[in-house]
């Protein structure tokens, strides 16, 4: 990944998009088997990598692989949301 997409340059952003949205949409899929969540959940994954791009070390991993950690944690916290309201319904 360019230096320039952790500074914050839009371009060099939107190719990480556009690199790896479809890969990280087939990944929640993966997950969710639901395409309308697969959607919104890629749209969280790439908001919450763009903020934390700064902590990314390409040394340490891939790009794919650090996102695939972000998708995978924002699946996991809307997995506790949905099981909190299912309570709430519930109880």
């Amino acid at each position: 990944m360019k230096e320039q997409a952790k500074r914050g340059d839009m371009v060099e952003r939107e190719d990480i998009y556009g690199n790896y949205a479809d890969f990280i949409y087939r990944y929640i899929m993966t997950l969710t088997h639901n395409s309308h969540a697969a959607e919104e959940l890629t749209q969280e994954t790439f908001y919450q990598a763009m903020k934390s791009l700064d902590s990314f070390d390409e040394g340490k991993s891939k790009l794919s692989t650090w996102l695939c950690a972000i998708a995978r944690n924002v699946w996991l916290q809307e997995v506790n949301r949905e099981k909190k309201r299912y309570a709430w319904q519930t109880g």
